[in-house]
C-alpha cells in the first residue's frame, strides 16, 4: 500500500521512534533499534559526550546508536526557548543534523511543556534551517502557533512523561489529528503496545516511545512489540474501521436471519 510518511522532506518507513534513556545499559540500544524497525531515535544533548563521540567509543552514548538511523536531539533540561535554541545550535555544530526536537520545560513536579515557550524556540529554529518537532500539551492554539511558527510536525504528550500511563489526553489529541495538516506524532506516557496501536487507529501520523520500551523486563522483545503494534494501528486506519452501533440500538448479526436450511 502506498502510505508514505514525510517529515521535512524526508521519507520514512517506519512510523514508530525510539529513545535512547534509562536502560539498564546503553549497549542494548542497537538491538533495541534492530527489533523496532525504527529509523528515528531521540537522545538528549545533554547526555552526548564529545569525545567519546569523536573517538567513536563504546563508552559514549553516540558510540551505540546504530549508524543508519536519523538523529533527533532533544532539548531536553531547557527551561526557555533561548536555551532550547541554544542546545538545538550545538546539536548541529556536534554533527548531529538538523532535525531537533524542542522541549522546553520548567515544571519540574509534572513536567509539563510550556507552549508560549516552545513556540518561540520554534520559530527561530524553522527561521535557522532545522526541522522542527515541538514536544507540546495537546492543546490546538499550541499547536497551531507551532505550525505558524514552522513546525514540520507535532508531537503532542498522550500522558506525562516517563509515566507509562497511557492514552490519558486522546480526545484532545483526536482534535490535534482533525485540525493540524502536519503528522502527529504522539509522544510521552506511551506504556503498552496496544496504546500505541490505539493512537496510531486515531490517524496518528507515529509514535515515539522510550519509557515503556527501556523500563520493560525484556526491552528488545518490547522494542518488537511496540513496532508491530504502530504498523497494525496504521494498517487499520488506513482500512477504515466499522461503523460503531450506539447502545440502545441492538445487535446486528453478521449473517442473514432468513433463508435457513430446513
Amino acid at each position: 500500500m502506498n502510505d508514505p510518511f514525510i517529515i521535512g522532506g524526508v521519507t520514512l518507513t517506519s512510523r514508530l521512534f525510539i529513545g535512547t534513556g534509562k536502560y539498564g545499559a546503553d549497549s542494548l540500544i542497537p538491538s533495541v533499534a534492530e527489533a523496532s524497525g525504527a529509523q528515528v531515535i531521540t537522545v538528549a544533548m545533554r547526555r552526548v559526550d564529545k569525545q567519546a563521540e569523536n573517538q567513536a567509543s563504546s563508552q559514549g552514548i553516540m558510540g551505540h546508536i546504530p549508524a543508519h538511523m536519523r538523529l533527533l536531539p532533544n532539548t531536553s533540561g531547557a527551561r526557555t526557548a533561548e536555551e532550547a535554541v541554544r542546545l538545538a545550535r550545538l546539536a548541529r555544530a556536534a554533527g548531529c543534523g538538523d532535525w531537533i526536537k524542542i522541549e522546553v520545560i520548567s515544571d519540574t513536579r509534572h513536567l509539563l511543556p510550556d507552549g508560549y515557550e516552545t513556540a518561540k524556540a520554534t520559530e527561530i529554529l524553522a527561521k535557522d534551517g532545522f526541522t522542527v518537532l515541538p514536544y507540546i500539551n495537546p492543546d490546538l492554539y499550541v499547536a497551531r502557533a507551532c505550525v505558524n511558527a514552522g513546525a514540520a510536525a507535532v508531537m503532542p504528550l498522550g500522558a506525562p512523561i516517563g509515566t507509562n500511563r497511557g492514552l490519558r489526553t486522546k480526545e484532545m489529541v483526536g482534535i490535534l489529528i482533525e485540525e493540524i495538516d502536519l503528522p502527529i506524532v504522539v509522544d510521552a506516557g506511551i506504556g503498552r503496545p496496544s496504546q500505541a496501536c490505539e493512537a496510531m487507529e486515531m490517524g496518528a501520523a507515529a509514535c515515539l516511545v522510550n519509557t515503556a520500551i527501556a523500563s520493560s523486563s525484556d526491552p528488545v522483545s518490547m522494542a518488537r512489540a511496540f513496532g508491530a503494534a504502530v504498523q497494525a494501528g496504521r494498517d487499520a486506519w488506513l482500512a477504515g474501521p466499522g461503523a460503531v452501533k450506539a447502545q440502545g440500538q441492538g445487535a446486528e448479526a453478521s449473517s442473514p436471519l432468513t433463508g435457513f436450511l430446513r
